[in-house]
């Protein structure tokens, strides 16, 4: 069974690598800022986080999955999207060092809640590709005693600048987080747990899709 991740984000690579699967890759193109206006402006609202990461992830999973099955692609595609918020703000990535930097002095010793979409099709030749999707969540708790000099430092090391929250759990940003409640994959921007139970309802069992050999 083969997996069509749509998505070019290294990190969730490197979670399916770990899960014992080597998708393939192919970036959605969907221009994400004119997907939430259009539909915010059709609904007269604005789209709360669970539904602003689903919305986004399913229309990054449609678009690929739609690219692959004209290929004669056989297998699943699963797309996903992320988003933090720290006490009803939406902080996204924030690009500069300045952002990044207040982010953090504002951040530590507090928590917030990743929320990450997740759709799964399931695409079969000669067929319409099915869909599944969920939302996950998972709280995250910053130390309290972060310095300035470690902010420094690690906004310097350009890794908080282009991602979700300034903040990685699985690299150098976890040492200055002391709580994760949930499935930890959900912070690194894909909760496996949640797309094996995609698959699932698909009719795809999760051992079926591993191809990678053991170390």
């Amino acid at each position: 069974m083969r997996v069509c991740l749509a998505s070019t984000s290294p990190a969730r690579l490197m979670l399916m690598r770990q899960a014992g699967i080597e998708p393939l890759t192919r970036a959605p193109q969907v221009d994400e800022e004119a997907v939430i206006t259009a539909v915010e402006a059709a609904e007269g609202r604005m789209l709360p986080p669970d539904e602003h990461v689903l919305l986004l992830a399913r229309r990054k999973a449609a678009d690929v999955a739609t690219a692959v099955a004209a290929d004669g692609f056989d297998g699943i595609v699963v797309g996903g999207d992320s988003m933090f918020e720290l006490d009803g703000e939406i902080l996204g990535k924030p690009y500069t060092p300045d952002a990044a930097r207040s982010r953090w002095q504002s951040m530590r010793g507090r928590t917030g809640i990743l929320h990450s979409g997740h759709s799964v099709f399931r695409v079969t030749p000669g067929a319409t590709p099915i869909e599944a999707h969920a939302v996950a969540a998972a709280s995250v708790t910053f130390a309290a005693d972060v310095t300035d000099a470690e902010i420094e430092a690690y906004v310097a090391t350009g890794e908080p600048l282009l991602v979700a929250g300034a903040f990685t759990v699985d690299s150098l940003g976890g040492a200055f987080i002391e709580r994760v409640e949930g499935d930890p994959s959900t912070v690194v921007g894909m909760s496996l747990s949640t797309v094996r139970r995609l698959a699932r309802e698909l009719g795809v069992e999760w051992t079926s899709l591993w191809n990678r050999p053991a170390s």
